[in-house]
């Protein structure tokens, strides 16, 4: 079995998690995307009047189903653990159909995503962090920061600084581009197997559904809760209830404290159903060099 290149806990610390000033040439001010505003408005409306519409409970099944593979195994197992601090080693195909998974969660690309995340790891709620709620109120934390963005060059020089490993994947560059392309696709097999109500509940539906909950992370749990173990490095706090909606993601001050450990549930209560699948794969022979904190290795 090949595995992809993976850091060991020897290795020296990269450039983005420096806590230090970024420098990008030109740096001009975020402007309001208006396709980005447009079509999450209009995900939302499909979503409210057409499950109102087209509610089955066959329907619902399948948004159910497609939200677990694209927040747990798409957004919190591939994107952010795997790809993000590389918590785990997995073989390339997988690490490629667990980004799949994510870009169907339609959260942006993994480039995006991976640079995005490292660099509020890097200035976690300081006036650089890209979504900080501490900065500009809860609202922008959860939502409204994904609808202003930087112009093209200087998100290249974001990408380029933050997620390098990423922009020399092809696969990685194209998923990046073509990510809402794929719930067409998803759409029409849906439409296929089940009708407009698979539709409105696989797509829509539960693109509503995994956009909030996982955007909780980046507002909620940076404002309320506790800190489990205290740090003063950052502001992110445990929330139960937002843990049990993002398949463990809501342990935030676990993660912030251990960024690139696969487990962020650390005690027998607090759940995290993601590093069940990283178990899982573990001892199936499908992931390896699965990072833990001290304290977790046994």
């Amino acid at each position: 079995m090949t595995f992809i290149g993976q850091e060991t806990q020897a290795d020296p610390v990269p450039s983005w998690q420096e806590s230090r000033p970024e420098t990008l040439a030109g740096e001009g001010s975020l402007v309001l995307s208006w396709p980005t505003t447009l079509f999450m408005a209009a995900v939302h409306i499909v979503a409210l009047l057409g499950g109102i519409r087209y509610f089955s409970w066959s329907g619902l099944l399948v948004a159910v189903v497609l939200n677990f593979l694209t927040i747990s195994l798409g957004i919190s197992l591939g994107y952010h653990r795997l790809l993000s601090h590389r918590s785990l080693r997995v073989p390339k195909f997988l690490e490629y159909m667990l980004a799949v998974c994510g870009a169907l969660a339609a959260q942006r690309g993994p480039i995006f995503v991976t640079a995005t995340h490292r660099r509020h790891h890097a200035f976690s709620d300081q006036e650089q962090d890209p979504h900080s709620p501490w900065q500009r109120g809860f609202w922008w934390g959860h939502l409204l920061w994904l609808l202003y963005v930087y112009p093209p060059e200087q998100q290249q020089q974001i990408n380029q600084r933050y997620a390098a490993d990423l922009l020399k994947d092809p696969v990685y560059r194209f998923l990046d581009r073509r990510f809402l392309a794929l719930q067409l696709l998803l759409g029409i097999l849906l439409f296929w197997g089940g009708g407009w109500s698979w539709v409105v509940y696989g797509v829509f539906v539960r693109l509503v559904v995994g956009w909030h909950v996982t955007w909780l992370n980046l507002s909620a749990t940076h404002l309320w809760g506790r800190q489990w173990i205290p740090d003063d490095r950052h502001h992110a706090r445990n929330l139960w209830w937002v843990a049990w909606l993002t398949y463990g993601e809501g342990w935030h001050s676990n993660h912030h404290t251990y960024p690139h450990s696969a487990r962020i549930g650390l005690t027998w209560w607090q759940v995290d159903p993601t590093y069940g699948v990283i178990w899982l794969l573990q001892n199936l022979g499908l992931a390896d060099q699965v990072k833990l904190p001290a304290s977790q290795r046994h």
